[in-house]
């Protein structure tokens, strides 16, 4: 197989376009093509923005970018050498995990129970209602009084209804990630480290991945709009590559090493 940089120069001038052509549907800087057609690997920024690059170049001058980039793994990546800072994460991954392990949460109080609360005010009643009959039994010979303590023993002895509780709305269970991609952006998507890839083409419709832990997405270009759960995730838009690891906690950015088919 000829150079990779080489399959790219004569790829684009079989089209007819220039570096700027090129840098403006690729929205990639033109420093970079020119490093990638002259295979100045130093230059760029890293073995995964390489490979992006490459299938994003390839795609656009019609060349397979799946063998320019296993050519470039095969060649070039094993010289290289992938350590570079981690970015800084979106969100921080612990935020709360530690949060009040030490905190002591204070004892429940028993609760009195409302059949003893009735109980105790019936006897109560009763008892108030004999001493009654025994003093005023003869200011009342017909009897009323007898009715009276009835209706108030019926009274008393009604428990007052309880107020119903919500019930709480349970938390989503697993991870929904939607891409909405606001031109054809190539997207790489799995389920963590040592998991099969789910996913890796261009994608230029939105389209929804699930799974109970997490998911991995790794953007050729940030020109899409991410969700997590119905909620968007902030991403610059802007030509540079980007890759996401999203669960139930939140969103936090991966490394270049970390990123899905890296």
């Amino acid at each position: 197989m000829p150079p990779i940089g080489e399959t790219l120069r004569e790829a684009r001038m079989r089209q007819r376009l220039d570096i700027a052509d090129v840098e403006e549907r690729t929205k990639i800087r033109a420093k970079y093509l020119r490093a990638l057609e002259n295979e100045e690997w130093g230059l760029l920024p890293g073995p995964t923005f390489v490979k992006t690059f490459l299938r994003t170049y390839a795609e656009v001058v019609g060349v397979d970018p799946y063998l320019l980039v296993e050519e470039y793994r095969l060649t070039e990546e094993h010289t290289d050498a992938p350590e570079f800072q981690a970015l800084a994460p979106m969100q921080p991954r612990d935020r709360g995990r530690d949060r009040g392990r030490g905190a002591r949460r204070p004892p429940k109080r028993p609760r009195p129970r409302g059949g003893l609360i009735a109980g105790a005010v019936l006897v109560v009643v009763v008892g108030f209602l004999l001493v009654l009959g025994l003093t005023g039994g003869d200011d009342d010979p017909g009897g009323g009084g007898g009715e009276q303590a009835a209706t108030t023993q019926t009274t008393t002895t009604k428990r007052p209804a309880r107020p119903r509780q919500r019930q709480k709305q349970p938390a989503p269970t697993g991870v929904n990630v939607r891409i909405a991609p606001v031109e054809p952006t190539y997207v790489c998507v799995d389920n963590g480290p040592d998991t099969a890839v789910v996913f890796e083409n261009t994608l230029d419709a939105p389209r929804t991945f699930r799974n109970s832990r997490q998911v991995r997405i790794n953007l050729g270009k940030r020109s899409a709009v991410v969700s997590l759960n119905g909620e968007q995730v902030t991403v610059q838009q802007s030509a540079e590559p980007i890759a996401l690891e999203l669960n139930r906690d939140g969103t936090s950015e991966l490394d270049s090493a970390e990123a899905p088919c890296a």
